[in-house]
């Protein structure tokens, strides 16, 4: 025993009598009896479950479009450090999920969960660009409204022009073919932004002339 430093025995004989008569209590609850009994004791810091991976295999099928990711996986299965990567669903939980279940990513950023930055310096800023171009090209589907405003919130006009994008009326053949080979708007669309093709109101908005919203 160290110098200076009382014993005390009646303390320990407490204990001990204690924690049996505190676990049969719990148990005597039911399963959740003795996880309800520590949240509720005085001095217990409750510790922040870790994220189950089960969770992001239930989400993958919850919508076609997560089952089709799941199917073509990008990683190299027989790394062995594949399993310390982050998933998508880990990373982005805190986050609102659109219909298909992937981030709603302008939510995120119009709440401010998510702040892009403009560029190395603190003080840069995005040069936002509110204008609306309508692409008529679209055969019986509506009309797709393209907003610069919500793509100049994370990018820079040199991002998209000169390349892939001609910044001239009728310059780029985009079709739904060339954005599911990842060209034109594909180079985002289907990899970090909304899935399209489970999505397709959200480009074809615009009602043609003489026809009702599409359903």
């Amino acid at each position: 025993m160290r110098t200076g430093v009382p014993f005390r025995p009646l303390r320990f004989v407490l204990l001990f009598l204690l924690i049996p008569a505190f676990v049969g209590t719990a148990a005597a609850a039911g399963p959740g009896g003795l996880l309800a009994a520590l949240k509720a004791a005085p001095n217990v810091r409750p510790v922040e479950p870790e994220p189950d991976r089960r969770t992001a295999n239930q989400a993958a099928e919850q919508h076609p479009a997560r089952q089709a990711l799941e199917q073509n996986p990008i990683h190299d299965a027989s790394n062995p450090d594949l399993g310390r990567l982050q998933t998508i669903d880990e990373a982005t939980r805190h986050l609102k999920k659109d219909a298909v279940g992937f981030p709603d990513w302008m939510a995120a950023l119009r709440s401010g969960a998510i702040v892009p930055r403009a560029g190395l310096s603190a003080d840069a800023k995005m040069n936002v660009l509110k204008l609306d171009v309508v692409m008529r090209n679209t055969k019986e589907m509506p009309y797709v409204l393209f907003p610069h405003e919500s793509h100049t919130l994370w990018l820079d006009c040199a991002s998209c022009h000169p390349s892939p994008f001609l910044a001239q009326a009728g310059a780029n053949p985009v079709s739904m073919n060339e954005i599911f080979r990842g060209r034109y708007c594909g180079m985002c669309h289907d990899r970090v932004a909304f899935i399209t093709f489970f999505s397709c109101e959200r480009c074809h908005s615009v009602p043609q002339q003489g026809k009702g919203p599409a359903h």
